[in-house]
């Protein structure tokens, strides 16, 4: 059971202790023979995992990894994330580390929208800023962007990545 949990903290680091307690949970469906050994296998993972408490919250990541290090390091890069994508489909941890709520939208009446049929989140270095909606007609790419801060970042470097996002999703699509 320790295996399983490590592997989804691995997959999902960093977790709030509230996500990581769901993923656990959701680890019934899987192996529902180990069901019963769920709870001690979460009282393990606080032991084990290294984790700090930020505003009230406990978050937990793999032991020896550091968040500090430069391979976590952001880089000038601009990527629209698919609303599964493992950065984005806990909508708890995504309002905790942006401080924004996303929503998949494609369910939701037109009326009600606030983003979009399929709004895909942006990410700019490491931070979501946003989201865009994309779609192809007629061979032509068409981006409707929208900003958490109204606007666009003005950097030379975020628009630079934007038009190589927006390349890639051409290629994609097309």
């Amino acid at each position: 059971m320790d295996a399983l949990v490590d592997v989804i903290v691995g997959k999902y680091a960093p977790l709030p202790e509230r996500s990581l307690a769901e993923l656990i949970r959701l680890l019934r469906g899987g192996v529902p023979q180990w069901d019963g050994l769920r709870p001690a296998a979460m009282a393990r993972a606080k032991q084990r995992l290294a984790s700090v408490v930020l505003d009230g919250v406990a978050w937990y990541w793999p032991q020896g990894e550091s968040p500090s290090s430069a391979r976590h390091a952001p880089s000038d890069t601009v990527r629209l994330l698919a609303p599964f994508d493992p950065v984005v489909w806990d909508r708890r941890r995504f309002e905790l580390l942006w401080g924004w709520a996303y929503r998949f939208e494609a369910y939701t009446p037109a009326p009600k929208r606030v983003r979009g049929y399929y709004a895909l989140p942006l990410l700019w270095r490491d931070q979501v800023i946003g989201w865009g909606n994309i779609a192809m007609a007629d061979g032509e790419l068409s981006a409707d962007l929208g900003y958490v801060a109204g606007k666009p970042p003005r950097e030379a470097a975020f628009k630079h990545a934007l038009g190589e996002e927006l390349e890639r999703m051409r290629v994609f699509l097309g």
